[in-house]
C-alpha cells in the first residue's frame, strides 16, 4: 500500500510540472493509438487473396527478381490466380488467370480502369498527358477517341499502306547489301519501324545529316522507362524529347497542308503524318487538345509501335530458325501465295493463315508487354469474395495466363498449328482473355491493327525474300532464347544471322 501511494504522488509531481503544450498532445497521442487499432482490426475483417510473406518497407519486392513475370507466374503456382502483394508500401493484387482477367478487364472494367501514376511516366509524357498513363476520366476519353478516329482506324492505316512498302523496299535493298555477311536483325527491326513510325507519325525518317538523329533518343527513352533511373537522368531525357518534339511541331505550324509524297504502284501518294492531324484538331479545338496532349501521344504512338513491334519480330525469327520445319512451311506458303509478284504486298497478307498463326503463337509464347501495363482500382470492389481497395495497384499477367496448361496443350512449345484449329478464330483484341498480348476492355491496346499489319509485312517479306541460318554453321536449335529486362521484353543478346536470297520458285 505503501509503494502504491508512493507512486501516486510521484506520477501527481510529475503531471504538475508538464508543460502545458503536453496536456493536448497526450489525448491526441491516445486519440490516434486508439484510430490505429481499430483500423487494424477493421483490415482483419477484409478478406484478402493469398499473399505471399513480406519484408519491412520493401514489401515483396525482394521477390520479383530480374523478370519479375517469371517470377510472378512461379508465384501464382502456389498462391493463386489472385495474389495480393505489397511492392513497397503500395498494396498490390497480382492477376494470372483467364478467368481473373476477364474480372477485372471485363466485369470490372471501368473499377480497374485507372492507371497507377509512375514517376518516370508522368515526368516524360507530360504529367500522363497521353493515352496509356492517363488516369481514367473524360480527358482520357476525348484523346482516345481523337486515336481511335483519326490516327488509327482503318482508313488511316490503309493511308499509310505506300510508307511501309517503301521501308520494307528499302529493308530488302539493306539486307542483300550485306552480301552474306553477319546481320544484326535486332538492330534492323528498331530501325525499320523508327522509319517507318516516324514518317507516319511526323513525316520524316529523321535520322540523316541534316536532321535530328532521333534513334539513340528513342533508345534512351526505353531504358528510362524500363529501368529503376536517378531523377537527373529521367529530367535529361525528357527536356531532350521535348526540345526535339517541339521543333517538329514548329516546322509542321509553319508549313502549310503539308504533306509527304509516297510512291503507290507507280503513282504519287500524299499522305499527312499524324502531327498534321493533331495540329489540324487543336486548330478547331484548342480547349479538346493541347500542345502537351499532342507531345505525349507522339511518343506514346512511338513506344507502343515501335518496340513492340520490333520485339515481336525479333522472336518470330527466333523461332522460325530454332524450328526449321515450321520456317519451311511459312516460306513456302508465302511463296506460292505471292508467287511471280516481284514483291509481297498488303492484299496478300488476307490469305497467309499460316503466317498470321506463326505472329499469334510468338505473341502467346512471347508477348512484348508480359505484365501489360498496370491498373488501379478506383474504388473499394468484392472480386471472388476477395475485398479490393480503392487505390490498389493491379498487374495482370499475360504470359502466365497464355502459359497456362488449363488453356494450351504443350504451353511452352512453338506450335502455329494450334491457332488453325480449334484456336483458329481466336484472336488478340481482347475478347479471348486466354489470349491477351494487347491487353483488353477500355484499356487495351488501340493500336492492334496497326501493328499487326506492320509485323505481317516485314515477315512475310522476310521469308519470301530470304533464306535464313545462323553463323558459323550453327543449328537453329542452339540458338538461345535468354530474355531481356526491361518495359518490352526481347532477347537478351542480339540476332545475328546470315541471309541468303531464296531459290527462284521455279525450282521448287
Amino acid at each position: 500500500m505503501a509503494l502504491a501511494m508512493q507512486i501516486k504522488n510521484m506520477t501527481s509531481g510529475l503531471i504538475d510540472r508538464l508543460p502545458f503544450h503536453l496536456y493536448c498532445f497526450i489525448p491526441a497521442l491516445t486519440f490516434t493509438f486508439f484510430l490505429c487499432k481499430w483500423l487494424l482490426l477493421s483490415n482483419k475483417k477484409l478478406k484478402l487473396p493469398p499473399n505471399p510473406p513480406k519484408l519491412p518497407i520493401i514489401g515483396n519486392l525482394h521477390q520479383l527478381g530480374r523478370f519479375p513475370h517469371r517470377s510472378l507466374r512461379s508465384l501464382s503456382q502456389k498462391y493463386g490466380e489472385y495474389m495480393f502483394l505489397y511492392l513497397g508500401n503500395k498494396p498490390t493484387l497480382v492477376v494470372s488467370s483467364a478467368t481473373a482477367a476477364e474480372h477485372i478487364m471485363k466485369k470490372h472494367d471501368v473499377t480497374f480502369a485507372n492507371r497507377p501514376k509512375l514517376r518516370s511516366s508522368s515526368k516524360i509524357l507530360y504529367d500522363c498527358n497521353d493515352i496509356s498513363f492517363n488516369s481514367y476520366n473524360e480527358k482520357w476519353r476525348q484523346l482516345k477517341s481523337i486515336c481511335m478516329t483519326k490516327l488509327l482506324n482503318n482508313k488511316s492505316v490503309q493511308t499509310s499502306q505506300p510508307i511501309r512498302q517503301e521501308e520494307v523496299s528499302c529493308l530488302i535493298e539493306t539486307i542483300k547489301s550485306y552480301d552474306g555477311a553477319v546481320i544484326n536483325m535486332s538492330k534492323i527491326f528498331t530501325m525499320l519501324f523508327k522509319d517507318i513510325i516516324c514518317r507516319t507519325a511526323l513525316g520524316s525518317k529523321y535520322n540523316g545529316e541534316d536532321d535530328a538523329d532521333f534513334y539513340p533518343l528513342f533508345k534512351e527513352i526505353m531504358k528510362v522507362f524500363g529501368e529503376v533511373c536517378f531523377e537527373a537522368r529521367v529530367e535529361n531525357v525528357r527536356r531532350r524529347f521535348d526540345k526535339f518534339i517541339e521543333e517538329v511541331i514548329q516546322d509542321h505550324q509553319s508549313r502549310v497542308n503539308a504533306t509527304q509524297v509516297c510512291i503507290d504502284h507507280k503513282n504519287e501518294v500524299n499522305v499527312k503524318d499524324f502531327v498534321d492531324v493533331l495540329l489540324e484538331i487543336q486548330q478547331e479545338n484548342c480547349e479538346q487538345l493541347s500542345t502537351e496532349n499532342i507531345k505525349a501521344i507522339v511518343l506514346d504512338i512511338f513506344i507502343a509501335a515501335t518496340e513492340t513491334t520490333a520485339t515481336t519480330l525479333e522472336w518470330a525469327m527466333t523461332e522460325l530458325i530454332r524450328h526449321p520445319r515450321i520456317m519451311m512451311k511459312v516460306q513456302k506458303e508465302v511463296r506460292s501465295i505471292v508467287k511471280n509478284n516481284t514483291k509481297v504486298t498488303e492484299d496478300d497478307l488476307e490469305n497467309l493463315k499460316y503466317l498470321k498463326a506463326v505472329i499469334k503463337e510468338t505473341l502467346r509464347l512471347h508477348p512484348p508487354g508480359p505484365l501489360l501495363i498496370f491498373r488501379e482500382s478506383s474504388e473499394n470492389v468484392k472480386i471472388e469474395n476477395y475485398d479490393i481497395s480503392a487505390g490498389t495497384q493491379v498487374i495482370v499477367n499475360a504470359l502466365a495466363i497464355q502459359l497456362d496448361s488449363k488453356y494450351w496443350q504443350d504451353p511452352d512449345d512453338f506450335i502455329p498449328e494450334r491457332f488453325l484449329n480449334n484456336s483458329s478464330s481466336m484472336d488478340f483484341r481482347g475478347r479471348h482473355f486466354q489470349f491477351i498480348p494487347f491487353g483488353a476492355g477500355r484499356r487495351g491496346c488501340p493500336g492492334i491493327a496497326y501493328g499487326i499489319v506492320n509485323a505481317e509485312l516485314v515477315l512475310a517479306s522476310l521469308v519470301y525474300e530470304f533464306n535464313w541460318k545462323l553463323p558459323d554453321g550453327s543449328e537453329g536449335s542452339t540458338l538461345d532464347v535468354e530474355e531481356s529486362a526491361g518495359l518490352t521484353v526481347g532477347r537478351r543478346y542480339p540476332l545475328m544471322v546470315i541471309a541468303t536470297p531464296s531459290i527462284p520458285l521455279s525450282c521448287y
